[in-house]
């Protein structure tokens, strides 16, 4: 529906007025800033990661559990409320390098978290026989262990893409201009909806560029297995000499991740002269926005079910456009998808427009794509003998479902249902056009303060939103680090 709203609209201008508009100067420092910034937040974001897992999982650092937990604790900050910390704390941030850096101190948990998991899951004795014919540790994690963990990075550098698509607040705090901070601009300024939608074209050319690159590299290799290996502690990795060096370097990622924005925040809390807490206004914020997150969450997770089981057990050309076709809306901004919905509900069902269902529609077509990475993830690694073995006995469909999937695929579930949760908690432009009168939530109570420049009144609400997304994260960390199941 989404993208047929956009093609719709974007018909109304003319091949030659379409073309006339993409060929501006102005376009083409669009393209430029959000290709380098793509490609740049990507690869950070999955370098960081997969560094940042390798280093925990298969090295002997110290205090693996402590770093575990402070690795994935960015993931409770919103990416506009870091760039808010950044930005209040020094305006140098506001550059392409700066963007890089917020970006990916946001974003690179979403690869880190998948890659642990499948370091988890990962038998140790592939690694050790690798070594055992003379590879060293770079050979091993290039040759063996980088390929076999390979569709966990790629779904997580799949989602940084899109969050970094359709990210607006971060990027507009940091006064780095893309085609989604544009599209914004254009509906806020000179209210041109096909020339917006057209922009917002642009950018599901480039979901789509993502979706290729990641279906090519992904491949078609099965990758199921009967168990999860020979149970023994992994031979980890000496640092020796190199240890300090390590730890210096995971100190100072955290500190750079948490330390920065939670000080800011407390400084303005504490010195910021527009601070005047309203505690019914910030109560009222906290349950909209709990409740939100936990109906969005469950609602989106269950949707992700169907659309994963065809993907993996009935594989083939329409199966997978059905699943790859989720994820174009997630490339395109929260307004886009507000205003498709605003227009179809108020010609076909105007009793829908500003309601809860509306709402949650919304998020469930923004965030259904991170719903359907974690399901699969898991999905995945069921063994379909597993389940004709329960049919061949005599069990239904249902009964498989319950008594064979469901219990191997509860921490995709899990994993899923907490991303959206806190997708759902940190969503702006979207809930701003598509929620009921008076629903307010803490990011647009932060963002209204935060664009006045009110810094100490939106402190509180920034801190509320990271408080409420720890319970979200925590989940994710474990889940993440939980035992392997084997199947039997």
């Amino acid at each position: 529906m989404p993208l047929g709203y956009v093609l719709w609209t974007t018909a109304e201008l003319g091949p030659g007025e379409a073309a006339d508009f993409l060929w501006r100067p102005r376009i083409g420092e669009l393209l430029w800033n959000t290709s380098r910034l793509l490609v740049a937040g990507v690869l950070t974001s999955a370098v960081v990661g997969v560094a940042g897992a390798w280093v925990v999982e298969r090295t002997d650092v110290p205090g693996r559990g402590w770093w575990h937990g402070l690795l994935c604790a960015p993931l409770a900050v919103p990416a506009f409320v870091n760039g808010f910390g950044w930005v209040s704390t020094t305006h140098a941030v506001q550059s392409f390098p700066g963007a890089v850096m917020v970006v990916t101190l946001s974003y690179y948990p979403l690869v880190y978290l998948p890659t642990v998991a499948a370091l988890r899951r990962l038998d140790p004795a592939v690694e050790e026989v690798a070594t055992a014919l003379g590879k060293g540790p770079w050979q091993v994690f290039v040759r063996v262990t980088l390929p076999a963990i390979s569709p966990a990075v790629l779904g997580g550098a799949l989602l940084v893409g899109l969050h970094l698509l359709a990210e607006y607040g971060a990027l507009q705090l940091l006064n780095y201009p893309t085609l989604t901070t544009a599209i914004l601009q254009q509906y806020a300024t000179v209210f041109n909806g096909p020339e917006a939608t057209l922009l917002a074209l642009v950018l599901v050319t480039f979901c789509l560029l993502l979706l290729g690159i990641e279906l090519l590299l992904r491949g078609r290799r099965p990758r199921s297995r009967v168990g999860a290996g020979t149970s023994r502690e992994v031979a980890r990795i000496r640092l020796g000499r190199r240890r300090p060096v390590v730890v210096a370097g995971l100190a100072g990622l955290a500190v750079w991740a948490l330390g920065v924005p939670l000080a800011s925040l407390v400084r303005w809390l504490v010195r910021g002269t527009s601070t005047g807490l309203e505690t019914g206004e910030l109560t009222s914020a906290l349950g909209n926005t709990l409740l939100l997150a936990v109906l969005g969450g469950a609602l989106t997770t269950a949707a992700a079910v169907p659309v994963v089981w065809l993907a993996v057990r009935h594989r083939g050309l329409l199966t997978t456009a059905i699943e790859r076709s989720v994820y174009t809306a997630s490339a395109m901004p929260g307004i886009v998808i507000a205003l498709a919905l605003v227009t179809v509900s108020i010609r076909v069902v105007p009793d829908l427009y500003q309601t809860l269902a509306l709402l949650l529609v919304g998020y469930l077509i923004l965030f259904l794509p991170r719903a359907v990475v974690s399901v699969r993830g898991t999905f995945e690694l069921v063994p379909p003998g597993l389940e004709e073995v329960a049919r061949s006995l005599g069990c239904s469909g249902p009964e498989v479902a319950r008594r064979v999937t469901l219990p191997l695929v509860v921490p995709g579930l899990a994993s899923g249902a907490a991303l959206v949760a806190l997708a759902i908690s940190t969503e702006l432009t979207a809930t701003l056009l598509l929620a009921p009168l008076g629903t307010e939530t803490l990011a647009t109570k932060f963002w209204s303060y935060g664009s006045s420049i009110a810094y100490g009144a939106a402190a509180p609400y920034a801190l509320a939103l990271i408080v409420l997304s720890v319970p979200s994260t925590w989940l994710l960390a474990r889940l993440s680090i939980r035992a392997p199941r084997s199947t039997r």
